[in-house]
C-alpha cells in the first residue's frame, strides 16, 4: 500500500515509526528522530531529513544500521523490500558456482570491513554486483564505511519512491 506524503505528515510519531521504519533496514530509529521534523513538502526532503539524522548518529548507530543489511545472495530471512530488491537483480537465480562466488565474496569482505557489503543493487545485474564486491574489497576502511552508508541512501531513496505516492 503507498501512502501520500500529507497522510505522513499528519501521523503520530508511533504510526509514522512504523508506516516508515522499514525504510533504513531494521532500523526504526531514523524515522522515530525524523518525525518531528514534519511536514515534508516532498520525498526528496524527508529522504535528506533522514539522510541528515543518520549522519548525525554515533558511529555505533550507523555500524549497527550497516550491519541490520543481509549479505547479498544469502539463503537468510530478510526484510521484504531486500528480498524483492534482491530478486530485481537476479540473485535469486544464481548458479551453484555463481552462490558459491557472492558468499566467498560476501566473507571476505565481511572479515575485512566488520559489516555486510551493501548495494543499491537498482538497475544492477549479478555480473555488475560481483564487479563491485571485487573493486570495493580494495578500499580502506574509511573509505568503504562511507560508501556503504551512501548506499544505504540510496536504497532508502529508492524504497521511499516506492513507497510514497506522489
Amino acid at each position: 500500500m503507498r501512502l501520500s506524503l500529507e497522510i505522513l505528515n499528519g501521523m503520530d510519531q508511533t504510526d509514522f515509526t512504523e508506516a516508515l521504519g522499514w525504510i533504513f533496514e531494521y532500523s526504526p530509529w531514523v524515522a522515530e528522530r525524523v518525525w518531528m521534523k514534519r511536514p515534508f513538502a516532498s520525498i526528496s526532503e524527508l529522504h535528506q531529513t533522514m539522510v541528515n539524522e543518520v549522519n548525525k548518529a554515533a558511529f555505533d548507530e550507523k555500524l549497527a544500521l550497516l550491519r541490520a543489511h543481509p549479505d547479498l545472495a544469502a539463503r537468510v530471512k530478510m526484510a521484504e523490500a531486500s528480498v524483492k530488491e534482491q530478486t530485481g537483480a537476479g540473485l535469486d537465480q544464481l548458479t551453484k558456482d555463481e552462490r558459491e562466488e557472492f558468499l566467498s565474496l560476501n566473507k571476505a569482505y565481511t572479515t575485512k570491513f566488520h559489516f555486510p557489503f551493501i548495494l543499491a543493487v537498482r538497475n544492477h545485474t549479478k555480473e555488475t554486483i560481483l564487479a563491485k564486491m571485487k573493486e570495493r574489497l580494495d578500499h580502506s576502511q574509511e573509505a568503504e564505511f562511507k560508501e556503504a552508508l551512501e548506499q544505504v541512501y540510496q536504497i532508502a531513496y529508492f524504497r521511499l519512491q516506492d513507497f510514497i505516492a506522489s
